[in-house]
């Protein structure tokens, strides 16, 4: 057995201390430490973004980082976004606009879109294309996805504009 390395974070805001092995990736600590299971496995390759969590507030691939990698950081995954009530009309969108359907690549998809959002508040489709590039979904075919993107900025758009 690998010689433990004890780690520190912050989880969704919470402060995390545990004792881990140094091979352990985010995704596997936070799936089965942290019982936060919206953090899906799928290529374990960081190819299909299902793994997607946001460390110090950039997107990254949870399969391909190390634990380790993230002591001292913060950490949120989609539990923590959802909680915090900053997603909601991105997920309320991906409902009515049924750009989810497995819902396996949806944590992933909708941290992302949340990323691109903050960068750009008024993408191109083209746009919203590029910026998911890195997140498959094999049930949606991906125009329901954007759509649901799309309708998120202009709603966000026309509320700040009534503010």
């Amino acid at each position: 057995m690998a010689d433990l390395i004890a780690i520190t974070m912050k989880i969704n805001g919470e402060p995390v201390s545990a004792t881990i092995e140094p091979r352990q990736t985010i995704a596997d600590f936070l799936r089965s430490t942290m019982g936060l299971t919206g953090t899906h496995l799928g290529c374990e390759h960081g190819v299909c973004g299902a793994c997607t969590i946001r460390l110090n507030d950039v997107t990254v691939r949870g399969c391909l980082t190390f634990a380790v990698q993230c002591d001292g950081m913060e950490v949120e995954t989609i539990e923590g976004a959802s909680e915090s009530g900053r997603i909601s009309d991105l997920q309320e969108n991906f409902v009515s606009r049924n750009a989810l359907q497995c819902g396996f690549c949806t944590p992933g998809m909708v941290l992302s879109a949340d990323e691109l959002l903050a960068d750009n508040a008024d993408p191109s489709r083209e746009e919203i294309r590029e910026h998911l590039s890195g997140n498959y979904c094999r049930c949606t075919g991906y125009q329901s996805i954007i759509d649901a993107i799309e309708t998120t900025a202009k709603q966000r758009h026309e509320r700040l504009g009534d503010e």
